[in-house]
């Protein structure tokens, strides 16, 4: 995993190389890029690579496709692609991809690297999204065929991920190239400017400086014009972004696609109960609980998949939430009170948020739904001791099956489902589309019986972003590639 702290990493071009020099034309220094630096609250296989560490990898390797800056799939290594009737197969046909050699790569040698990245990706919930590719072959010098053991709809976008990106030889094939500390040029590969509706011509072009540091960093250097872009804001530090004279740009809200709420760590005790753990989750008043961030349009949920997926047991009926609050807290008080007299112990949970002023706040509201129950809510020192800790993060494919293989009982996160996982199991290999839908639907059926996760609802992303600058656009992917922000 990359250290970036202040570290400054330029990306490199390519054009004086391909298509000659373009120095003469470029503006005064660099498109200064800072991202916020993310504290994990757990490890495992959650903990990846960081928001700039993706974005620099999806800047420097790209796959067989990409994402564009409105989080759509567009062409990369691949110009073109066709899809079976099934949905079982693609085929991809490689474009010239390397100019500067005069040699063009296989496409044996790029399935080899794509092969090398699902091996580099077992034991994380990206390898388990990507467990429906059954076999990976080139069919000719040009055309990569991947087949697939069922359909599935958002494959492509899977395939866009940072982590899926080329490498041959020991470099990736742009459209940009890193190097640390040294001033230089965005790059422009070959026809890799087509593909980009802000990259239409290399006149005008600037280079990337990036660096990664913490919330008040970053909103201090945007506010004294030090950075043109601050991105990877979360609701902990969203409140640093309304304070301060930010008159050099606005702040974006993506509205994310993803999971936020709290994973459960303790089986011991009053949460050993399934229904213990629903008081948790049915005391939690979700309608007014980001009240003091005023956010607009943010979606609460008491689902783990979101009911706009479409399965049946979110789409079609109600867990709680028409039940008025006060009737809610009365039940879960109940319980409360009832373990309360027959193990004759106090009851006190703690929680693990990361550091910030936004988790400062979601622990008062959080705290004081639980008081209403009888529940006193603590903040924990270390992930260690919590018996709740935050989760959130941001969807990779629109598919329930995304939701589910967040909460595997593989990586040892927290409470799990073993009948939700095998249940999601099956649904990979099922190629009957309205079987798999079913096996999807028992598998949350199975995730919300169990009560393995309290969930509150989207999660939250946020930018600065410096008013005259293009290439900026919010998605539901909270995905925004750096090459665009060099026109």
């Amino acid at each position: 995993m990359l250290a970036f702290n202040y570290i400054r990493f330029v990306l490199l071009p390519l054009c004086a190389l391909v298509l000659g020099s373009c120095a003469a034309s470029l503006p005064v220094g660099p498109v200064e890029v800072v991202f916020i630096k993310s504290e994990q609250v757990f490890t495992g296989a959650l903990q990846q690579q960081s928001a700039a560490e993706r974005l620099l990898l999806a800047a420097t390797a790209e796959g067989l496709v990409a994402m564009d800056r409105r989080g759509d799939v567009i062409p990369a290594i691949a110009e073109r692609w066709i899809v079976s009737d099934d949905g079982l197969s693609y085929i991809f046909r490689i474009r010239d991809l390397d100019p500067l050699e005069d040699k063009q790569v296989s496409a044996e040698e790029v399935s080899s690297a794509l092969r090398r990245n699902l091996r580099s990706l077992r034991g994380t919930t990206l390898g388990l999204d990507l467990a429906k590719i059954d076999e990976i072959r080139a069919m000719t010098d040009r055309v990569i065929e991947i087949i697939l053991t069922s359909p599935m709809p958002d494959f492509l976008r899977v395939l866009a991920q940072p982590e899926l990106g080329i490498r041959h030889g020991g470099r990736g094939f742009g459209p940009m190239l890193r190097v640390q500390g040294v001033s230089s040029l965005p790059s422009i590969l070959g026809d890799t400017r087509s593909r980009f509706r802000d990259l239409s011509q290399t006149e005008g072009l600037r280079q990337i400086a990036i660096s990664e540091v913490s919330a008040e960093e970053a909103v201090d250097s945007f506010a004294n014009a030090d950075a043109d872009i601050v991105l990877n804001g979360s609701l902990s530090d969203l409140p640093l972004a309304n304070t301060g004279p930010l008159t050099r740009g606005t702040i974006k809200m993506d509205a994310a696609l993803g999971l936020f709420g709290f994973l459960i760590t303790n089986n011991n005790g009053f949460l050993a109960d399934p229904l213990h753990r629903q008081a948790l989750s049915i005391a939690v008043d979700r309608e007014r609980l980001l009240e003091p961030f005023n956010v607009d349009g943010w979606q609460s949920t008491a689902w783990v998949v979101p009911p706009e997926l479409g399965t049946a047991i979110s789409a079609t009926s109600s867990r709680w939430e028409q039940v008025p609050l006060s009737e809610r807290r009365s039940i879960a008080s109940q319980r409360v009170s009832a373990w309360k007299r027959s193990s004759g112990q106090k009851l006190e949970l703690s929680i693990a948020l990361p550091n910030g002023p936004g988790s400062d706040i979601l622990f008062e509201r959080i705290s004081r739904d639980y008081a209403a129950i009888g529940i006193r809510a603590t903040r924990a020192n270390s992930e260690e001791e919590a018996d709740l800790k935050l989760h959130d993060k941001v969807a990779r494919f629109y598919s329930p099956r995304w939701f589910l293989n967040q909460l595997n009982c593989r990586f040892r996160l927290g409470l799990c489902s073993m009948e939700a996982d095998s249940l999601v199991e099956k649904s990979t290999l099922e190629k009957n589309l309205d079987r798999k839908t079913e096996l999807l639907d028992l598998a949350h059926r199975a995730m919300m019986d169990s009560e393995v996760f309290i969930p509150l609802g989207a999660p939250i992303r946020w930018s600065l972003v410096r008013g005259d600058l293009a290439g900026f656009e919010e998605n539901r992917w909270a995905f925004h590639p750096l090459q665009v922000l060099a026109n």
